[in-house]
């Protein structure tokens, strides 16, 4: 597909600096754009780029940042622009409707006929699958399971026990939802499971990807909020309730019956332990161990967590703490020695 770069800046809400009528076939890196290529700039560390890229058009968030004379399309937000114009650009190809020969859709199932069961897929007991919703090859729908319209269920991806899914809800590659929390009675030679016996529950236009697992509740549900988008290879527990429009990366971990406000970010590999409370719009530092709730709008890091400003001032001090360690026990020995006192314990410091 290739349209004018008018065409684009009107689409996404931009304007124009140059030439609207250009032909943009594609979008590009500013490394490796070409004449016929849109390329952009979301971070001033590629600003450097913009004067070699040979990009027919860029877009950016201000003139200012263009140097060089050349065609622009100037939007406040540059990614969501991206976004939208890489979405108009490469439309999204979904398959035909219909049951493959080689599915399995049991006759208690309710499969819409604009709906898409791919090779191997199963659909049991029970479970709905709505318009225009693609279940790829592979894909497990449990029992009782409920999918709402115009979603997707990735290859090789499982639905349990009874878990209900929104309209345009996107489950990735792999992807476990509804499997059983981690509950046990400690104590005694064996650990006691606890029966989980809740649901998850899925909003609109939430997006879990390849190889997450989001834990059915013990009683009750586990929740994601409506937009939310959790990454590859997270987990999230039993009895979690994830708000609105939160952002979770890759390998986060998150504890039981934990609380995620709307709105929040939280950063790969990072774990928050279970029973406390994030914060709407809070934000969670990469690799963060949160051992206690986190007001709303705070930002943390480190393991435990704390006030981000302060992690940074306390790393950026870390690699000096052998030097100043030396030199406050030099101090302590000259204080000792101009006091007169005799010599009593002092700091000590252990050889690696």
């Amino acid at each position: 597909m290739a349209l004018t770069l008018a065409a684009l800046a009107a689409h996404v809400g931009g304007r124009v600096r140059g030439d609207g009528a250009r032909r943009i076939e594609a979008v590009a890196p500013l490394a490796s754009a070409g004449p016929s290529h849109l390329s952009f700039l979301a971070h001033p560390r590629y600003r450097p780029l913009l004067a070699s890229t040979g990009a027919g058009a860029v877009l950016l968030a201000s003139e200012g940042d263009a140097g060089a004379e050349r065609d622009l399309l100037v939007h406040p937000e540059p990614y969501r622009a991206l976004a939208r114009i890489l979405a108009l650009l490469h439309p999204e190809e979904r398959p035909g409707a219909g049951v493959h020969p080689t599915a399995w859709v049991a006759a208690t199932a309710r499969v819409h006929p604009a709906a898409t069961v791919g090779p191997g897929a199963v659909v049991e007991d029970g479970s709905e699958v709505g318009e225009g919703t693609v279940i790829g090859a592979n894909a497990v729908v449990g029992r009782g399971v409920r999918i709402g319209r115009g979603g997707t269920v990735g290859a090789g991806a499982v639905l349990v026990a009874a878990s209900w899914l929104g309209d345009r809800v996107r489950i990735g590659e792999g992807a476990v939802v509804g499997s059983a929390g981690f509950g046990f009675v400690p104590g005694g030679t064996e650990p006691e499971s606890i029966p989980q016996v809740g649901r998850v529950v899925v909003e609109d236009g939430v997006e879990i990807g390849a190889n997450a697992t989001v834990d059915r509740a013990t009683l009750g549900e586990t929740r994601i909020g409506r937009g939310t988008k959790v990454d590859n290879l997270v987990q999230l527990g039993h009895n979690v309730a994830v708000g609105r429009g939160a952002l979770i990366a890759a390998q986060a971990g998150v504890a039981g019956s934990t609380r995620i406000g709307d709105g929040v970010m939280i950063g790969g590999q990072a774990g928050v332990v279970g029973h406390v409370e994030v914060g709407d719009l809070a934000r969670i530092g990469a690799g963060s161990g949160v051992a206690s709730s986190v007001p709303p709008g705070a930002t943390v890091s480190g393991g435990p967590a704390f006030d981000h400003r302060a992690w940074r001032r306390a790393m950026l001090l870390l690699p000096r703490l052998p030097d100043l360690f030396s030199r406050l026990r030099r101090m302590e020995s000259r204080l000792r020695a101009l006091e007169g006192a005799a010599p009593g314990p002092a700091l000590e410091e252990e050889d690696p």
